[in-house]
C-alpha cells in the first residue's frame, strides 16, 4: 500500500496540501460556531444590545457560508484527486495485465485479474476520496474540539478526554482483525467471479444439458461463502459505532451531571454547557467518521496489496542473448524411435541454416515440478512447409503452438524460429513472425473488418484479400457488404463456420511468416476446408503452415506430420510413411477415410 501512495499520489501532493489547507480553513469555521454561540449566550446577550447580537449572529453566519463553501471547494478538489490517480493506477493495471506471461496469468487467475481491476481499484478509489475529505477534516474536529473544550472549562473537558483512551483501544484492535479479513473476502470474492464468469459464457450448455438447478446449487454455495464473510466482517467493524455511542455518550452525561452542579456551585455558565454539548456531537461525529475510515482504509489495504503483486510482478521471460549460428540446431529423425524416416530435405535445409521451426529435445510441464505435458520433442520443417500435428485431446498439440510462440519457457532443451532460440527474440518481433488462430479463439464486439484488422493498419484492400483467401468473402458478401456491421459479443451472430473463417483471415491478413491453425477447420465442412488449404499454398507459398486437426484429411498432404499420445511423439513423417509405420495414425486414418495401410509396425 506505501508503494502504491508513493508512486501514484505523490504527483499530487501539491494539489492535495491546497485542498488539505482550504479543509483546515473550512473546520476551523465550523469550530468557531458553537464557540461565538455560547459567547452570545454567556455575554452577548446579558448586556441587552440588539447590535451586538446582531453582529456576533453575522459573524455565525458567515463562519457557516465560508465553512460550506470551502468544504465544498475541497471536496471537488479530492475526489478530482482520487479519480485522476484511480485511472492511471487502471491503466497501469491493465497494460500489466496485458504483458504478464501466460504462466503469471494462470497463477494469479483470470477471475482475481478482473477481480483486482474492477473492486480493488474502487476499493483504493473510496480510500483515497475518504482520507482527503475526512482525513483531514475528523482528527482537526476532534482534536479541536478537545482544545476548545478546555478553554471553556477544563474540569468538563477531562471527563470528555477520559473515554478518548478507551475508543482508541477498539478502533486499534478492530482494525488488526479487519485487514487479513477483507483480503480472505477478494480472495472469495476472485472465485465467485470466477463462477459466474464461466456460469454465464457457458450458459448455452448449461440450458442444453438441464443443469441449471446444479449450477445453481454450486453457485448457492460460493454466495454463501461469501455472504458468511462479509457477515463476519460486518460483525468486526460493527463493533466500533455502538462502542463509541455508548462511550461518548456516557461522557456527555458526565458532563452534563458535573456541569449542572458546576453552575449551581456559580463556577460555570449555561452558555458553556450548551457549548460543551454541541462539541460533543462534533467529537462523536468525528470519531464516527474515522472509525469509517478505518473500515474504508482496511479494505484499501487488502487491495492495495493485490493490485501491488501484479504491478511489481517482474518479467519471467527474460530476453537472452542470441548464441553463436555454430549452436543451430538441426534434429536427426531418429531421435523419434518409432519414425524411423532418413533424414529429410527439411532437415538437410536446417543444417544449411535454412530451417523455420525446430525444436530441439524440448521437455514442459504446465506444473513446476508436475508431469510434462511436453516429453523430449524434437522435430524441424523448413521454408513454405506445412506441418500437420494430430493426436487425441490432452495430448499436448495446443502446447507446442505455445512453445513457437514463447506463451510458456521450455522447462528443457529449446525453440528456434528462423535459427534463432525464442528466448532471444523481443516478444513484438517473435509474435510479428506468427499468425495464428487459437483453439476456441475470440470473435471482439467490433465490425468483421475491425475483427480481421484488429488495430492494425490495413487498408480496405488487405483486409478484402484476408476474407477473400480465407474463404470468407462469400458469406460477407450475403451480408450484404456489412463488413463494417458490428457483431455481438464472441461473433454470436455468426455460425461456427463464419467464426472460423474470420478469424484464419485475421491471422492471414498480415501475411506471416509462419500461419499456425489451431483445430481451426473444425466446423468447415470438407470442401471448404480443402480449398482452404488450397488456397493458402497457392497465394502464400513461401509462409510456413502448421495444422493442428482432428481430421487427417487436413493434413494428410502436409509436408510433415507429427503423432502425439501423452505429450510424447510417437510418429513423424508423411502421411503414407506413418500409414506404413505408426499404427495409431493408421487407426486414425482408417477410422476416419476407411483407408487400408500396408503391413504396419505398431508404435
Amino acid at each position: 500500500m506505501k508503494q502504491i501512495i508513493l508512486r501514484y499520489i505523490s504527483p499530487y501532493y501539491k494539489r492535495m496540501g491546497m485542498g488539505f489547507m482550504i479543509k483546515f480553513f473550512g473546520t476551523i469555521m465550523d469550530l468557531c460556531i458553537p464557540y461565538i454561540l455560547a459567547y452570545i449566550i454567556d455575554t452577548v446577550i446579558p448586556m441587552r444590545s440588539r447590535s451586538m447580537v446582531i453582529f456576533w449572529g453575522l459573524l455565525m453566519l458567515i463562519c457557516s457560508g465560508v465553512a460550506v463553501s470551502f468544504n465544498i471547494i475541497a471536496n471537488r478538489m479530492a475526489s478530482k484527486v482520487s479519480s485522476d490517480a484511480t485511472e492511471i493506477i487502471r491503466h497501469d493495471l491493465f497494460s500489466k495485465i496485458m504483458y504478464l506471461s501466460n504462466a503469471q496469468t494462470d497463477d494469479f487467475t483470470k477471475p482475481s485479474l478482473i477481480s483486482r481491476m474492477t473492486s480493488d481499484t474502487y476499493n483504493l478509489h473510496q480510500m483515497f476520496g475518504r482520507i482527503q475529505r475526512l482525513g483531514v477534516r475528523a482528527p482537526i474536529l476532534l482534536i479541536g474540539g478537545i482544545c476548545v473544550t478546555f478553554t471553556l472549562d477544563a474540569a468538563m473537558a477531562c471527563v470528555l478526554l477520559a473515554t478518548l483512551p478507551l475508543l482508541g483501544v477498539i478502533t486499534i484492535y478492530v482494525s488488526r482483525r479487519s485487514i487479513p479479513m477483507y483480503a480472505g473476502l477478494q480472495e472469495a470474492n476472485d472465485r465467485f467471479v470466477r463462477m459466474v464468469r464461466e456460469d454465464i459464457a457457458g450458459i448455452r450448455v448449461i440450458k442444453a444439458l438441464s443443469k441449471a438447478d446444479y449450477e445453481t446449487e454450486k453457485f448457492r454455495d460460493i454466495n454463501k461463502e461469501v455472504v458468511e464473510r462479509e457477515r463476519k466482517n460486518g460483525m468486526v467493524m460493527a463493533v466500533i459505532n455502538p462502542s463509541m455511542n455508548i462511550l461518548l455518550n456516557l461522557g456527555l452525561v458526565g458532563v452534563i451531571l458535573i456541569g449542572a452542579f458546576r453552575v449551581n456551585a456559580g463556577t460555570s455558565e449555561v452558555g458553556k454547557i450548551l457549548a460543551f454539548t454541541t462539541y460533543f456531537t462534533i467529537i462523536l461525529n468525528a470519531m464516527l467518521s474515522i472509525s469509517k475510515m478505518f473500515t474504508v482504509l482496511s479494505k484499501a489495504i487488502a487491495s492495495g496489496d493485490r493490485i501491488w503483486q501484479v504491478l511489481e510482478c517482474g518479467d519471467d521471460m527474460q530476453v537472452m542473448e542470441e548464441a553463436s549460428n555454430a549452436d543451430t540446431f538441426a534434429p536427426d529423425a531418429s531421435a523419434i524411435e518409432t519414425a524411423p524416416v532418413e533424414t529429410s530435405a527439411v532437415e538437410t535445409s536446417a543444417m544449411e541454416g535454412e530451417e523455420i521451426i525446430c525444436f530441439d529435445h524440448v521437455t514442459f510441464s504446465y506444473l513446476k515440478g508436475g508431469e510434462a505435458n511436453i516429453k523430449d520433442l524434437s522435430f524441424c520443417i523448413g521454408k513454405g512447409e506445412t506441418l500437420g500435428i494430430i493426436g487425441e485431446i490432452g495430448s499436448g498439440k495446443s502446447t507446442i503452438v505455445n512453445l513457437m510462440m514463447r506463451m510458456y519457457d521450455v522447462d528443457q532443451g529449446s525453440v528456434r524460429v528462423s535459427g534463432r532460440d525464442v528466448r532471444s527474440y523481443q516478444p513484438k518481433a517473435l509474435k510479428a513472425k506468427f499468425g495464428v488462430v487459437f483453439q476456441n479463439d475470440t470473435i471482439f464486439e467490433d465490425s468483421i473488418a475491425g475483427n480481421v484488422s484488429l488495430g492494425r493498419e490495413m487498408s480496405e484492400e488487405e483486409i478484402q484479400e484476408a476474407l477473400l483467401y480465407a474463404r470468407a468473402s462469400e458469406f460477407v458478401e450475403d451480408r450484404a457488404g456489412k463488413e463494417s456491421e458490428a457483431l455481438n459479443i464472441k461473433g454470436a451472430n455468426l455460425s461456427g463456420g463464419q467464426k472460423q473463417r474470420v478469424l484464419i483471415a485475421r491471422a492471414m491478413a498480415a501475411k506471416p511468416e509462419i500461419l499456425i491453425l489451431d483445430d481451426s477447420s473444425s466446423a468447415l465442412d470438407y470442401r471448404t476446408d480443402a480449398m482452404l488449404r488450397k488456397g493458402i499454398k497457392e497465394h502464400f507459398p513461401g509462409t510456413t503452415l502448421v495444422i493442428i486437426a482432428q481430421r487427417v484429411s487436413s493434413i494428410r498432404n502436409a509436408d510433415h506430420i507429427l503423432v502425439l499420445e501423452d505429450g510424447v511423439p510417437i510418429g513423424y513423417g508423411t502421411h503414407d510413411e506413418l500409414m506404413d509405420h505408426c499404427g495409431v495414425y493408421s487407426e486414425i486414418s482408417r477410422m476416419q477415410t476407411g483407408e487400408e495401410g500396408k503391413e504396419m509396425k505398431i508404435c
